[in-house]
């Protein structure tokens, strides 16, 4: 990974670790997915989340889910969710799936933002869309966003490339990134280095604090 830049302005963007990716019951537990796996990366995640807060480094978390009337939710989608097992909307033991104000659309406890941390509701994979994150973003004079969170393949990499595109010195933290299918997480991974690094850098989240905390 090559040095951040002193005077570049970073924020940690920890996308989407809800109850409904990451807890027992739900969407992703019912749709079938591995729960351990998308667990995995949260001790990272937490010393990412330590070291920010004590550097004063922005922390944006966000979470995928639709509107109660499910006007915001495209027909692709409730179809696909439908074949998934785990239909949006549906009642779970965590409330209505991938709605939001549902107990499952809710932070994990592990990760749960601090007063001030701004927090992004997303109906799509991609944390700029129909959102105002750029907004947030741009008002704060953020240069660099460090990415983490799940999916590695999903929403991390439809995230990142939509940042990519706006300008954005985008880092991804390898093990601060999860998904249920080891494979697609790897795969999503290899195509960031390629071409020189054609969707940013990639560093672990051991280097990235150490990196962080070298800082003048």
């Amino acid at each position: 990974m090559q040095s951040l830049p002193v005077s570049s302005r970073c924020a940690l963007v920890l996308i989407d670790m809800q109850r409904d990716f990451c807890a027992p019951d739900g969407y992703a537990d019912l749709a079938d997915m591995n729960i351990d796996r998308l667990r995995q990366p949260i001790l990272a995640q937490q010393a990412l989340l330590a070291c920010a807060r004590k550097l004063g480094i922005l922390v944006v978390h966000t979470r995928e889910g639709h509107r109660p009337d499910l006007s915001d939710l495209p027909e692709w989608k409730r179809q696909r969710a439908i074949l998934s097992g785990a239909p949006i909307g549906d009642l779970g033991p965590l409330g209505r799936l991938l709605v939001r104000g549902e107990a499952g659309h809710e932070l994990i406890d592990e990760c749960r933002p601090l007063p001030g941390e701004p927090v992004i509701d997303k109906p799509g994979y991609s944390a700029f869309a129909a959102t105002d994150l750029e907004l947030i973003l741009r008002i704060r004079g953020i240069e660099t966003l460090l990415f983490a969170g799940v999916t590695t393949e999903v929403c991390v990499s439809s995230t990142l490339r939509s940042a990519i595109d706006l300008g954005y010195h985008c880092v991804t933290v390898s093990d601060a990134c999860g998904s249920s299918e080891p494979a697609l997480h790897q795969a999503a991974l290899a195509m960031i280095g390629v071409e020189g690094g054609v969707f940013g850098e990639l560093t672990t989240s051991d280097q990235l604090i150490t990196q962080l905390e070298m800082r003048p």
